[in-house]
């Protein structure tokens, strides 16, 4: 089971679970957690080899997604939640998408930061370069690297300082365990798309986030429950750089849910 924290709990509250990034862990949603308050029940979930969560060598076979996944359920288990709302960032997207792969039913809609559903020849370069040298580089100088390239502009700092920061307090096995997982985020995602479901997903993505953007428009096109927003003037971490607007879209999309039957496809 996984370390958690329930932020508020009302019986007739939706329960909403966010789940952060790589290196970084729930602080990352503290622009959140003040405006989801006054419609859910939010519930913050460390994931393996972050805070206090296990790390992930401290299973009896190697360390996967499906493995995290079932972490998670693991914990909705525990805290007797059948089924739930997800906010995912960055890697975060990256479990939720196995969650709809695995246990379809437990998930009641979907809103992803910063998603992740396939490379381009940049960061599929990035990857290459990771694993060639992460035997004997320091973690940290692979994780700084990849967040000044992933997040390169001025108006990119502030995220870029938060997931460094936090970065900071995680032990390297935790870092390759999950590194070795980030490779592998084309074929999650394919496999999401597999299971027949009609849950419905609200992507948002910064205007600016060169690495991931092109290709998960490009995806979508194939999900028709999916929708899209963009965020102008905006990086890879959009729940914290333009966390205003995340908030209004992403409140107006779950107020949504269970009263209307489609979300239109639109930007």
């Amino acid at each position: 089971m996984l370390a958690y924290t329930i932020h508020q709990q009302k019986p007739y509250f939706k329960d909403i679970v966010l789940i952060h990034g790589l290196g970084g862990n729930s602080s990352i949603f503290k622009y959140q957690l003040d405006s989801f308050k006054q419609h859910f029940n939010v519930i913050t979930i460390e994931l393996p080899g972050h805070g206090t969560s296990p790390n992930t060598d401290s299973y009896q076979e190697p360390f996967t997604i499906q493995i995290a996944a079932q972490e998670v359920l693991k914990t909705l288990d525990h805290l007797k939640i059948k089924e739930a709302h997800f906010v995912g960032v960055s890697l975060g997207t990256i479990v939720i998408h196995q969650l709809l792969t695995d246990a379809p039913k437990r998930v009641k809609s979907v809103v992803m930061a910063g998603a992740l559903t396939r490379f381009n020849p940049l960061s599929r370069s990035l990857l290459t370069l990771g694993n060639a040298v992460k035997s004997f580089t320091p973690h940290l100088w692979i994780y700084k690297l990849f967040a000044h390239i992933m997040m390169p502009k001025k108006n990119h700092k502030r995220s870029r300082d938060i997931f460094i920061r936090e970065a900071t307090k995680m032990k390297r096995s935790d870092f390759l365990g999950w590194y070795n997982i980030v490779a592998k985020v084309e074929s999650i995602y394919k496999g999401s798309l597999k299971i027949p479901n009609t849950i419905e997903k609200l992507y948002v993505s910064g205007s600016e986030d060169h690495l991931f953007l092109k290709p998960l428009l490009e995806d979508l096109k194939k999900d028709l429950y999916a929708k899209k927003f963009v965020i102008n003037h905006c990086g890879h971490v959009c729940n914290i750089e333009k966390h205003r607007e995340f908030n209004d879209v992403s409140i107006d999309f779950l107020q949504k849910q269970g009263k209307v039957e489609a979300i239109p496809k639109s930007s």
